[in-house]
């Protein structure tokens, strides 16, 4: 007979409730992994130090007096009495003896675990970086050869977006077998290294691929173990094929993403992210909505995917009665086959590893065995790979599972007491856990801490699962039967589609981020002030007055926020956004329509600010040019917004610029005008005049900048003067033709970043009362020009910038213009 406690849990529930975490492997593992980490950025002395600091002291505890437990008295012998009952027997006092028996001193056998993950994780650590720096390559990295190299991948290249102006970039993670410098001979050497290349040739190599590359060699940003970057703008030329489970995989990973090809842009990039981790068609809207809402662990493999499917064919197993042995075969050959599929890359081992470890529990029945397999396999992952110390997912997965495993219990047992429903105490206790676990990192990355992420994370959760195996599905099904595979894509994207939308509507709730210390003192501060809300949260007064103060928060804080969001400021007449090193201007028509010009390089960048704005039809898209600057964020200003028109500039190039544009008109029903001086818009309180350029520039520094539409613009009453990235050329063709009150603005939007390719006696005749210099943060280009910053501080303007001081509104007050900052994001490079 099942018994129940008083709680109303059956006894055997409670008892295991009861029963403390087995955490007896949990400091040696956090030891080897910040030993390891600590050593990536330490000089080697210091890693050698602090492991022969970890053995002599390790020394002096085993080898020093014995740790003994309390004395046990040993009662003298008792005798029958003549009734019957004992009686003692007298001994003399000497016979009386107290024995010792041995018994293990916990705190002491703590301190040896911990002090053998810092022996381990140091010496594993150490040696890597030992080997990083090596003489010969190093001297090669610091004097930036020019070298010939063989290497092999080790990932999948991953396209990013490329500078301003400059073409897309595949980075690609590889070992070197050798290097030969251009001048010198050749030097065999195993090291990591970080290929930047420009080539598309870098775009289908597969993990174990081998090949050779020429390029230069460059820094790396250190903090990892990779030796040296090589920038490459030349194909790579390859060396024999990669093995059978590579082409294998390639071939699923390819008939995955054809079989999603016919669905909508945003589920269809999705769907492969979700099952292997191939985010190549991923909108970069769609993952920054991710990010925000703290749902970014599922656009990538990770560790519940993992479980996913291996709990699927553990519960096939279970319905056909099969035996432990033959689960557990089908289970392990499940784990193989999906890493396969995924890539065996590093990241993917990784969470193919946390993954089995969450099912180690269900498929044992043994659930307290998951936590030292947990620090058994954090341990032996570190030492295997000390690089994964300081990598951001390795961490998410491991406080991932460890909240799942330390705090979902709990919790999901306290919401069972009282009286809620098991499916409903699992689906609030999983992602909470989850969340809480990994909040500091998450914080650390962004610099924000997200108050929608559990919700969100709750609506994710019935569509996870359906995702993930119909794109399984959709990918083993592929080459055999392609109908089928797409078949099954389909039904996959309808979860794919909820997940995105939990994603936008996540990422729009008002006050649905805080802001948060960003890097290391974000992350460790928002950490130990969990510890401390966790361990006070144990005793019900505390636990009701945090819901008395979260309640007034909510309740105070939101109608405020939704009352006076404080952005857009009340009368704004024209916004900056920070959207990078490009340009993106919203011009307000009324209330949610906007003319826009430029759309930036971050799609991602460009969404959130319009977003932020309230803007939901884009009446008017200028493009003032078509550098990636201006063009690649299209996708995020017109993302879930009506268009109206799009007019662009007569000049062709860049030609990949400019087909850009039309297919994303295109794809809206619009088909791009191109205009010059003279053309007029007016709506709600815009007026636009094209001014420029005035004829048909060429032979100049950069034709295509020079031919940037110029607009001369009246909102409320306001003139501003939009240029483009107008250079020397252009200026003084401006001024020539229109005059000094011809180009007079009280706004001016700075011409090409601030650089130093300005005319001073057309900045002269502009005369701005304020100077608006859209431009990235730590960018490359030297922008802005400090000397024309001063400049144009002396004629009077006041000047801001958006790498400084983050999105920019100019509104109208009763002394004249004002701009109203809203602050840097940390997100716009």
């Amino acid at each position: 007979m099942k018994t129940r406690d008083g709680d109303g849990l059956p006894g055997a529930d409670a008892r295991r409730a009861a029963d403390p975490p087995d955490l007896r492997l949990a400091g040696f593992a956090v030891a080897t992994w910040l030993s390891a980490l600590g050593a990536l950025y330490w000089p080697v002395a210091v890693t050698v130090a602090v492991a022969a600091g970890a053995v002599l002291t390790l020394l002096a505890l085993l080898l020093g007096p014995s740790r003994l437990g309390p004395s046990i008295s040993v009662p003298r012998s008792v005798g029958p009495s003549a009734s019957g009952a004992p009686v003692p027997v007298d001994r003399p006092p000497v016979a009386r003896r107290r024995l010792r028996t041995p018994r293990p001193d916990h705190r002491l056998w703590i301190a040896v675990s911990v002090l053998l993950g810092l022996l381990c994780g140091s010496a594993a650590a150490g040696a890597r970086v030992a080997v990083r720096d090596a003489g010969p390559v190093t001297d090669l990295v610091a004097g930036r050869a020019s070298v010939t190299v063989e290497l092999v991948v080790r990932d999948d290249p991953r396209p990013v977006a490329g500078s301003a102006g400059r073409p897309p970039l595949y980075l690609v993670r590889a070992q070197t077998t050798w290097i030969r410098p251009d001048e010198g001979g050749r030097i065999d050497a195993r090291l990591r290294l970080l290929v930047l290349a420009t080539d598309a040739g870098w775009r289908p190599l597969l993990p174990g691929q081998r090949l050779t590359a020429t390029g230069r060699l460059a820094q790396p940003r250190g903090g990892d173990l990779h030796a040296a970057v090589l920038n490459t703008g030349t194909a790579p030329v390859l060396v024999g094929e990669p093995s059978w489970a590579q082409r294998a995989a390639g071939s699923l990973r390819a008939g995955l993403q054809l079989a999603c090809a016919p669905l909508p842009d945003e589920p269809g990039g999705l769907l492969p992210g979700l099952v292997v981790g191939d985010t190549s068609r991923l909108d970069p809207a769609v993952e920054e909505d991710f990010r925000a809402t703290g749902m970014t662990h599922l656009v990538a493999v990770s560790g519940s995917n993992v479980a996913i499917v291996i709990g699927l064919v553990l519960l096939l197993a279970r319905w056909a009665r099969a035996g432990p042995w033959l689960a557990a075969t089908a289970c392990a050959l499940a784990l193989v086959g999906f890493v396969i599929l995924a890539r065996p890359s590093p990241s993917v081992v990784r969470a193919g590893t946390m993954g089995a470890i969450a099912l180690i529990g269900l498929a044992t029945g043994r659930p307290r065995a998951a936590l030292p397999a947990l620090g058994a396999a954090v341990t032996v992952l570190v030492v295997y790979d000390p690089g994964l110390a300081g990598d951001a997912g390795f961490a998410l997965s491991v406080l991932a599972t460890g909240g799942l495993l330390l705090l979902a219990p709990g919790w999901r047992d306290a919401l069972r007491r009282r009286g809620t429903p098991t499916w409903l105490a699992d689906a609030l206790a999983v992602p909470a856990a989850a969340q809480l676990a990994c909040g500091p990192v998450v914080a650390g990355l962004s610099g924000t801490v997200s108050l929608v992420a559990v919700p969100a994370n709750l609506l994710a959760v019935p569509a996870i699962a359906p995702a993930t195996v119909l794109g399984v599905g959709a990918a083993v099904v592929s080459p055999l039967w392609p109908a089928g595979a797409e078949f099954a894509a389909w039904l996959g994207g309808w979860p794919a589609w909820w997940l995105v939308v939990v994603a936008r509507y996540g990422a729009r709730a008002p006050a649905g981020t805080l802001p948060w210390l960003d890097g290391v003192a974000g992350g460790l501060s928002l950490g130990l002030l969990t510890l401390v809300v966790v361990r006070l949260a144990r005793r019900p007064a505390v636990r009701r007055l945090l819901a008395v103060g979260v309640a007034a928060v909510v309740v105070g804080a939101l109608p405020v926020r939704l009352a006076a969001p404080g952005w857009p400021p009340s009368g704004w007449v024209v916004a900056a956004c920070a959207v990078g090193q490009g340009d993106t201007a919203v011009l307000p028509i009324a209330a949610g329509r906007a003319v826009v010009v430029d759309a930036g390089p971050d799609p991602a960048a460009a969404d959130r600010c319009l977003r932020r704005l309230g803007i939901r039809e884009v009446s008017l898209l200028v493009i003032s040019h078509f550098h990636a600057d201006h063009v690649a964020g299209l996708d995020g200003v017109l993302r879930g917004r009506r268009l109206g028109a799009v007019v662009t500039t007569a000049w062709p190039e860049p030609a990949a610029g400019r087909d850009a544009v039309e297919l994303a008109a295109a794809t809206r029903g619009v088909v791009p005008r191109q205009v010059a001086a003279g053309w007029r818009f007016a709506a709600g309180q815009v007026e636009l005049t094209v001014v420029g350029p005035p004829e048909g520039m060429s032979g100049t520094r950069s034709d295509p900048n020079n031919n940037s539409l110029v607009l001369r613009a009246r909102v409320g009453g306001t003139t501003m003067l939009f240029t483009g990235d107008a250079e020397e050329e252009e200026q003084r063709a401006l001024l020539e033709r229109y005059g000094p009150a011809g180009v007079r603005a009280e706004l001016l939007k700075v011409p090409h970043h601030g650089s130093v390719y300005q005319d001073a006696a057309f900045l002269a005749a502009v005369d701005p009362a304020v100077a608006l210099v859209s431009v990235g943060v730590d960018n490359d280009y030297g922008h802005p020009n400090p000397a024309l910053l001063a400049m144009l501080t002396r004629g009077g303007a006041r000047v801001l910038r958006t790498d400084v001081d983050g999105d920019l509104a100019v509104v109208v007050g009763e002394r004249g213009l004002a701009v109203v900052v809203r602050g840097p994001d940390h997100q716009a490079r």
